[in-house]
């Protein structure tokens, strides 16, 4: 069984409107039961930005922390769900019913192997 980020990036869902919001987190919370039904999930979650307002950092490997990247920049992940399938078309499935629910294109990447995990 290999792990598979399921992503898309900040802004990706600002095209939907605010009355259809409510719908999309219903339908993203049906998919994710549908995953931990189906004994794939492992975790998922929207990071959380308020306009003006990201508490971003990074932390350089001398420990300096420095604000960014900027929330202009495509870095910015929106939300993550991470599955645990067999194949990558299985995943590529589910990435499909993410992006469905969320009304986005999903990134799809495979974690890579870890033999002590």
């Amino acid at each position: 069984m290999s792990k598979y980020l399921i992503s898309f990036d900040k802004g990706a869902m600002d095209h939907i409107p605010d009355r259809d919001l409510e719908q999309v987190g219903k339908d993203a919370h049906a998919v994710v039961q549908a995953a931990k039904d189906a004994g794939v999930y492992v975790f998922a979650g929207g990071l959380d930005y308020e306009k003006d307002d990201v508490e971003h950092g990074v932390v350089a490997i001398d420990g300096m922390l420095t604000d960014g990247p900027f929330t202009e920049g495509k870095e910015f992940i929106g939300g993550v769900t991470i599955v645990e399938v067999p194949t990558r078309d299985e995943a590529l499935a589910w990435a499909a019913k993410i992006a469905v629910a969320c009304r986005c294109p999903q990134d799809v990447r495979k974690f890579m192997y870890d033999p002590d995990v």
